[in-house]
């Protein structure tokens, strides 16, 4: 039952990025590509990070930026099946259990994560940057969208109308873009910076994305930090869809 109304859930949410294919393509694209020519192309090769240029060190951090955005969008197509099409009365009606529910719409955030993180991947190369994108830079990738998707999840079932959602990303999404470690190394803050900032689970992909991309062994507590975050938030979003059904 369980299997059945996973795939059920994912196989729509796959079926609407299919039809939407080329929009959802180019959307992942434009963003990025701003940042590679602002940021990185303008700062050239004078500022470097560990023997990285900018632009090296830029394009993990857009990696992992991309996999929590991609995957935090899966909370807009909640919205719009609650608030527009109320095809989550559907659900409440149908006879899927929310762990089938909560983890189809992470899985479908996971999808669009990789396939964002692909469009960076490409981008990087057309710049003359290719990343080593090893077992640990996969897995970091999939871990981000993991809690980025379950957060979707949760917000969605919280908010009580769309604007809601637009408000939250911004409060939470954004700053978060921006500081967890994605522009800038952040050895550079002050001490008191440096530790507010760990508690973001972006800083910990960021770092293990990083690292690997590299050539470096990521070290185990960014996994298991965002292990830790992903479990918390995957129970969260499935008491919320319950009360939600309630």
């Amino acid at each position: 039952m369980i299997l059945h109304g996973l795939w059920s859930i994912y196989l729509r949410e796959m079926r609407i990025l299919k039809r939407r294919f080329m929009r959802h393509l180019l959307s992942m694209a434009v963003s990025p590509l701003l940042y590679l020519v602002a940021f990185g192309t303008a700062m050239g090769t004078e500022a470097r990070f560990d023997g990285h240029t900018y632009l090296e060190f830029l394009l993990p951090g857009l990696v992992a930026m991309t996999s929590m955005t991609q995957s935090f969008s899966t909370a807009t197509e909640i919205n719009v099946a609650r608030f527009y099409l109320h095809m989550f009365e559907e659900f409440q009606a149908a006879p899927i259990p929310n762990a089938a529910y909560v983890a189809g719409e992470i899985l479908s955030g996971i999808t669009r994560a990789f396939l964002g993180v692909l469009v960076i991947l490409g981008l990087g190369a057309a710049f003359g940057v290719v990343l080593h994108a090893g077992i640990c830079f996969w897995l970091a990738v999939a871990m981000n969208a993991f809690i980025f998707s379950a957060l979707a999840v949760l917000l969605a079932m919280v908010v009580t109308s769309h604007g809601d959602q637009a408000l939250l990303t911004s409060f939470v999404i954004t700053p978060m873009a921006f500081l967890g470690g994605t522009f800038f190394p952040l050895d550079r803050l002050p001490q008191w910076a440096q530790a507010a900032l760990t508690v973001l689970p972006l800083t910990h992909a960021s770092r293990a994305i990083r690292a690997d991309a590299f050539g470096r062994t990521p070290e185990i507590r960014d996994f298991l930090v965002m292990a830790g975050v992903g479990a918390v938030l995957f129970v969260l979003a499935l008491r919320c869809v319950d009360k939600a059904r309630d």
